[in-house]
């Protein structure tokens, strides 16, 4: 197994959001956060490929080896929640007896629910008034698929390049006793089934070549800062969250012969 490397990036706190949203393109699962005078150290965990791919676009990143005893330290990081009814956490945390639990395992690097974007899509979820058939597209750890089962979507398809998250995806399924389709593709260049919803919390270009291929009628959308929106020809917003500088976004695609689009609710 290649050697878990803590690698880190020392930005100005005025350019704080710009380096987030970069980084995340590069590590999408997560990143700790540290402040420093006038400063903010941004780190992620990974290998050394991934630490090339960092110093690529920051070069004055720096990486170290993580030291035993790292897992509980990468534990405090990812904290429970409750939204949309559902209560969403890692498996050291005990859920409070809660009837609608998600329990995800993120492995090293896929997230537990914890990241504003992933609290955004679940409230948006809960938000339609109308449950279908659902496409997460660069699941992870399949958090979101998961909640959407949860929240009454179905049938529902988990999708993801990366074999480790299909992995991870599996697994939180399996332990959360749902009934998720997960399948290793690349949602922007495979041939998709038709669904009546599409989630994508990725990073905004994807997220953009994604609505301009899918046949969904709606998007929850997410992954990106406050400043930038998904723009494609045929795609209307219909509700706009916002959390810690963070967007999420639902959206309605428009075609001439849709007079029955699934509306909007309330939580």
């Amino acid at each position: 197994m290649s050697e878990l490397l803590r690698i880190a990036v020392a930005v100005p706190a005025a350019g704080r959001e710009q380096a987030i949203a970069r980084l995340l393109q590069l590590a999408p699962g997560g990143w700790e956060e540290v402040e420093r005078a006038g400063a903010v150290e941004l780190a992620v965990y990974g290998d050394e490929a991934l630490a090339e791919r960092v110093r690529s676009v920051f070069p004055q990143a720096a990486s170290a080896p993580v030291p035993a005893g790292w897992e509980d330290g990468w534990r405090a990081f990812h904290r429970p929640l409750e939204v949309a009814g559902l209560w969403i956490g890692p498996p050291w945390e005990r859920p409070p007896a809660h009837p609608r639990a998600v329990v995800v395992d993120p492995g090293r690097a896929f997230g537990t629910g914890s990241h504003p974007t992933t609290r955004l899509c679940v409230e948006l979820l809960a938000w339609l008034d109308r449950r279908g058939s659902l496409l997460d597209a660069g699941c992870g750890s399949g958090v979101l698929s998961i909640a959407a089962l949860r929240l009454g979507y179905a049938p529902v398809l988990a999708a993801d390049l990366d074999p480790l998250a299909v992995a991870a995806a599996r697994a939180n399924a399996a332990a959360n006793g749902v009934d998720l389709d997960v399948r290793l593709l690349d949602a922007v260049e495979a041939s998709l089934p038709a669904t009546d919803v599409v989630a994508a919390n990725i990073e905004l270009a994807t997220v953009e070549r994604l609505l301009a291929r899918v046949g969904a009628t709606v998007a929850v959308t997410s992954g990106y800062l406050v400043s930038q929106c998904p723009r494609v020809p045929g795609w209307r917003l219909l509700e706009r969250r916002r959390l810690d500088g963070w967007a999420a976004d639902a959206l309605v695609q428009e075609r001439p012969a849709a007079h029955d689009l699934p509306g909007a609710g309330s939580v």
